[in-house]
Parts: structure tokens; sequence; C-alpha cells
């Protein structure tokens, strides 16, 4: 399909950054193994030397709603997100001295919030972060982490995404409806949750 309209929304939604080192390596809240996964081969290949996992329950349902893939391996009864991804990172050999965790947050906005206060309250300011994160949430992360983080360099790392057996990717979204639905859904909110915060932004300039 050669649509402008599909490359630009393609381009804005999907980030992956070459990386680097960094200071930390932060992972937003969720059900999927593979984001803690990633980071955890990150701190073992050097990348950081922290890993800030981020997640409480979700808003909807105050609970935490279940490991969404690789039961067998991460087979306990976890009460947040952040208990869920601290157990993959020591499962996948990251040290627990090097893990700060945050288990308040409930939304993308939430977890950069509260990763920068977990680390502030460790007197840690991190220069530069990896986040580790779907590959269609990329953007909303990026523009929440900057929001909470300003100061710091942020490397978006894109981790694939599969829904009911459906790959999710810049080459296909707009192939099926599970894709359209995701990707263009990050557009809406990206909208309406820009707005807010960049009130508060500019509230907190004045």
């Amino acid at each position: 399909m050669n649509m402008r309209i599909i490359d630009d929304i393609t381009n804005f939604i999907f980030i992956d950054d070459t990386l680097e080192q960094a200071d930390v390596i932060m992972i937003p809240g969720g059900s999927y193994p593979e984001l803690p996964e990633q980071a955890a081969k990150l701190w073992n290949d050097g990348y950081a030397p922290i890993v800030t996992p981020s997640g409480g329950v979700s808003i909807k349902t105050g609970k935490f709603n279940g490991v969404k893939a690789k039961r067998e391996t991460y087979s306990k009864n976890y009460l947040t997100e952040c208990e869920f991804y601290t157990d993959v990172l020591l499962i996948n050999s990251v040290e627990a001295s090097s893990i700060i965790g945050e288990n308040q947050s409930g939304n993308t906005s939430d977890n950069a919030r509260f990763s920068k206060q977990i680390l502030e309250s460790r007197n840690i300011s991190p220069k530069s972060a990896i986040i580790c994160c779907k590959n269609f949430h990329t953007r909303r992360c990026l523009m929440f982490y900057q929001f909470a983080f300003p100061n710091t360099k942020l490397i978006i790392n894109s981790v694939p995404y599969s829904e009911n057996g459906q790959d999710i990717s810049r080459e296909n979204w707009y192939k099926t409806d599970t894709g359209l639905n995701r990707v263009l859904g990050e557009l809406h909110r990206l909208g309406n949750q820009f707005s807010s915060e960049f009130l508060l932004l500019k509230a907190g300039d004045l």
C-alpha cells in the first residue's frame, strides 16, 4: 500500500532508537514478560547497572490482570505488575540489588512519574535511560517519560508485540483489525493525554 498517511502514522507511532549505554533501564507496567525479558538481556549485556520496573494494579479492575504469556515459566500469584516484572528479571539473571521498582502506578503517565520518584528517593538522577516498551506504545512512552525526565536522554528500545497470534509491527499494523485498533487507539490517547499533561507542565513553569 503506497499511502503517505500510512507512512506518516507509522513513523510517528513506531520508534526504535540505536542502543547505547545508559544509567538505568526503565519498563512501563504491563502483563507481558517480553518487556522485562528484554530489559534483563540489556542488563546482562552491560547496557545499564539499574533496572526500574514499574506498575501497580489495573485502574479498571483494581488488581493485577494476570500474566499474558509464558505462564509455565512465570507462574506465581503476582499482586502487582512490578512484582511480576521483578520476578521475570530475577529469573533472567538480573541481580536483586540492581532492581529498583515502584508498585503504585496504574497508567503510563504514573509509570514515568513514580519511576522518577523512586529513583530520586535513592539519589539517582539519570543522565540517560533506556525504555523497554511495546513497539506500538513507544511514542506515548516517550511523551510521558520526557515530561517526567526532562533532563534525561531517553533511548527507546522497541519490543515486538503479538496479540491473539497476530504480530503487530510498523510493516503490517494497518492490515488487521487488531493492528488498526492498537495503533489508532494510540493516536487517540496521545492527543487526549498530551493536552492534559502539557497544560500541567505549562502551569508548573508559570
